[in-house]
């Protein structure tokens, strides 16, 4: 069984979609907790709604390719359009960050809140820079 942390950020109607996100995960795999979710300034594109950040814990037996399909066939669903700007407004963002208690996703060193929202999960996690 792998054990999964995942990135969960929301800047349109972050409360609904962040709940039927948690929803459409636990209904394919094991929900195990969620952190705390905080607000967050835009980063690079700045003229648009904060964003809310959290994190979710599952354990799952799908490899790490077929999750990440997953995933994005979620964020799909539920609206997501994926423009050039990258940074730009979005119902759902969900990464994976940890695998198997190694940071996947650069991410993790790059922004406070995906640190925070992560050790919250996993605080002994090691966190050093491969």
């Amino acid at each position: 069984m792998n054990e999964v942390i995942i990135s969960v950020g929301s800047n349109i109607e972050p409360e609904i979609n962040i709940e039927i996100a948690r929803e459409k995960i636990s209904e394919k795999y094991k929900f195990v907790k969620q952190s705390q979710f905080y607000r967050t300034r835009p980063i690079g594109f700045t003229e648009q709604p904060d964003f809310l950040n959290g994190a979710y814990l599952i354990q799952t037996e799908d490899s790490h390719p077929t999750l990440r399909e997953k995933l994005k066939q979620i964020e799909i669903d539920m609206g997501r359009v994926k423009t050039e700007n990258k940074n730009g407004p979005r119902c759902i963002d969900l990464d994976i960050v940890v695998w198997n208690r190694e940071i996947v996703d650069l991410d993790f060193y790059q922004r406070d809140f995906i640190q925070k929202t992560v050790l919250e999960l996993i605080p002994d996690l090691s966190c050093s820079e491969s």
